[in-house]
């Protein structure tokens, strides 16, 4: 009678397992027992969302002098690159510091796609200066850079790679006091201005690599509208497609109880968590923007509605992938971005081989997605809707392929290179490319899927051709 009663039960309980609730908030279960997975392995049981202080508005630059004088600053290190040292946003920024009548000191020296010895050189420049708060006005580049230097300086002491993210570094936690940074994001796509995020190349590997601490996140950021409207298009569409991919790895990451292992220490929870209900929210957010938005936002330089949109969605992305983290189209970018040999993209004005970071970052997406479809593939099905897809008739199964096909068609409609072969790579580079992969543990674990370095060579092939 007892083994009856429990097969019962246990008939009953698969029966609840399929009907339950596949809505965007509940289809990751995240009810399940804190501390287990369900392979018996120790995993986390709390996340935690730190995010930046957000200002939004149009002009709203000009009050940057007033908060750094707010603040008591006295001695202000404005970063910015070469290009953007000439345009509006940086003039308005430096037009507000002389007016309150605070001094400060331009280190306009920024790389785009910054390296391991750009930032130290970025990093020396500010210990000599003694800044006691920081602005950084431009892209990621700029802003991570500006994170960098600001905590390189707060602890002078310590070795570039103690804080760079293992396995390259140490990534040791940061616990000394940093001083105040204030961001002011002049392209809609990094989300650097919410996030405790440095990304660099580490030259010597040929990878990119990262600081990761939440203690290294703007103090404030100056979400300003304008400064999108002086964004070529190329920069607009690949800056689009880094808010996009922040959105649908961090809806579809592992969840945050099935990371592991389980802190011993609040400090030591990493800054990308896994997906989580709050961070859910913020990214399926900046997808709908992003779906409505950037393909107006590219083709039309003057469409403020749109451009403003866009540089809002960047922000919201941030916020949810600041803490619940990316996956593989991050992970598998780095080296796509770091092994360049000639390709110089379009509306880029640098003097090196450059893929940006967004480019780099969505040519693997359709084949990242089918890839990782099978985990969870309701999240999958709803991003393809909203993104565009009629998925009335689709099946589960189909979540992948439909997913991958929308995105295609998306990225063929903003006229966006035929994968890596476009830029520059071939079966040959395939080696090189998942070696330069297999570093980024800091977001590939975070995948729903584990993957092995013959699934790795796989998606890259895959991706060598996209249409």
């Amino acid at each position: 009678m007892a083994a009856a009663a429990q097969t019962r039960v246990a008939h009953l309980l698969r029966q609840l397992q399929r009907a339950a609730c596949r809505c965007p908030t509940h289809s990751h279960t995240y009810s399940q027992a804190p501390g287990l997975s369900p392979s018996g392995k120790a995993t986390d049981y709390a996340f935690e969302m730190a995010v930046s202080n957000i200002r939004y508005g149009p002009g709203v630059t000009k009050e940057v002098g007033m908060d750094l004088k707010n603040m008591g600053a006295k001695n202000v290190c404005l970063m910015t690159d070469k290009n953007l040292a000439q345009l509006p946003p940086v003039q308005v920024a430096m037009d507000s510091l002389v007016k309150n009548g605070i001094p400060f000191t331009v280190y306009d020296n920024v790389r785009v796609e910054p390296t391991d010895a750009s930032f130290m050189e970025a990093i020396e420049f500010a210990q000599k200066g003694a800044f006691d708060a920081y602005v950084a006005v431009g892209g990621g580049s700029t802003m991570d850079t500006c994170k960098a230097a600001n905590l390189y300086t707060s602890s002078p002491h310590s070795d570039f790679l103690d804080y760079v993210s293992a396995p390259i570094g140490k990534g040791k936690p940061v616990s000394v006091p940093l001083k105040p940074l204030i961001a002011v994001p002049t392209t809609a796509g990094t989300g650097s201005e919410t996030t405790g995020v440095a990304i660099f190349d580490y030259e010597h590997l040929k990878v990119k690599t990262g600081i990761a601490s939440r203690a290294i996140k703007p103090t404030l950021g100056l979400i300003d509208p304008l400064h999108t409207l002086h964004m070529p298009a190329r920069v607009v569409a690949n800056s689009g497609f880094d808010v996009l991919c922040h959105a649908l790895e961090s809806y579809t990451a592992l969840p945050y109880h099935l990371r592991s292992p389980c802190p011993s220490n609040p400090i030591t929870r990493p800054a990308y968590q896994g997906s989580n209900p709050i961070s859910d929210i913020w990214a399926v957010h900046a997808l709908r923007i992003v779906a409505k938005y950037l393909k107006r936002a590219v083709r039309n330089p003057d469409d403020l509605e749109a451009r403003s949109h866009m540089h809002l969605a960047s922000a919201f992305a941030g916020i949810g992938f600041g803490n619940a983290g990316v996956h593989l189209c991050h992970g598998m970018s780095y080296p796509i971005s770091g092994l360049v040999k000639t390709y110089k993209a379009k509306d880029y004005n640098v003097d090196h081989p450059l893929v940006p970071h967004g480019l780099s970052v969505v040519l693997t997406s359709p084949a990242v997605f089918t890839f990782t479809a099978q985990m969870f593939p309701e999240r999958h099905l709803e991003t393809a809707e909203i993104l565009g897809a009629d998925t009335r008739t689709a099946r589960i199964q189909d979540a992948g392929p439909v997913l991958a096909d929308t995105l295609r068609k998306f990225l063929f409609d903003l006229d966006v290179d035929d994968g890596l072969a476009a830029v520059g790579y071939s079966k040959a580079d395939i080696p090189a490319l998942v070696k330069g992969t297999l570093p980024q543990e800091r977001v590939t674990k975070l995948a729903p899927r584990p993957q092995s370095e013959e699934d790795l060579a796989a998606l890259f092939e895959a991706s060598m051709k996209l249409y």
